[in-house]
């Protein structure tokens, strides 16, 4: 089960729960360092994020999970999908190194 919270009129996981993913998901193998990050906005994350998760879990499922959860953790981001309150279901969750774009995660809860 994971820790939702109640922010608005969506179910948010929060930037506790994204951190705690960032480090389990990096502790194993370091990000390279690059001089500078290629994705240093959510817009921008979001903007690479979405044409990944569009083929995998359908544009449509995808975008009723607005509005994303997204947080800059350690040279990473953290995005997620909301459910409205009240909700049954899961969400899209993928973590993307800052620097290059690429994915360390990419899961979808039920």
């Amino acid at each position: 089960m994971l820790p939702w919270s109640a922010a608005g009129s969506r179910n948010k996981q929060g930037e506790a729960y994204a951190r705690q993913q960032v480090q389990r998901v990096t502790e194993t193998s370091p990000p390279a360092p690059f001089p500078k990050p290629l994705l240093t906005t959510k817009a921008q994350a979001i903007a690479v994020v979405e044409p990944q998760l569009f083929p995998i879990y359908g544009k449509e499922n995808v975008t009723n999970q607005r509005p994303y959860e997204a947080y800059f953790v350690n040279g990473f981001w953290y995005v997620a999908g909301t459910l409205p309150h009240h909700t049954v279901g899961g969400t899209f969750e993928i973590i993307v190194e800052a620097q290059n774009g690429r994915v360390w995660k990419l899961t979808h809860g039920k």
